[in-house]
């Protein structure tokens, strides 16, 4: 006996497979956009390195 074709947008069933489909998460949020995260930290570690530049200076 011969699989029955299936159309090539669907997944063939599994056999004793008993989960259900989930849904995709969709595209975006802020995990997706590192650069985003970079530039924060490295505009925080600036500030904080500005801080202690004008108390040295300040001496």
């Amino acid at each position: 006996m011969t699989d029955p074709l299936v159309p090539p947008e669907e997944t063939p069933p599994a056999e004793g497979s008993i989960a259900e489909a989930h849904e995709e998460r969709p595209d975006g949020g802020p995990w997706e956009h590192p650069g985003l995260w970079v530039w924060l930290i490295v505009a925080g570690a600036v500030v904080v390195a500005a801080f202690f530049i004008f108390r040295l200076i300040s001496l």
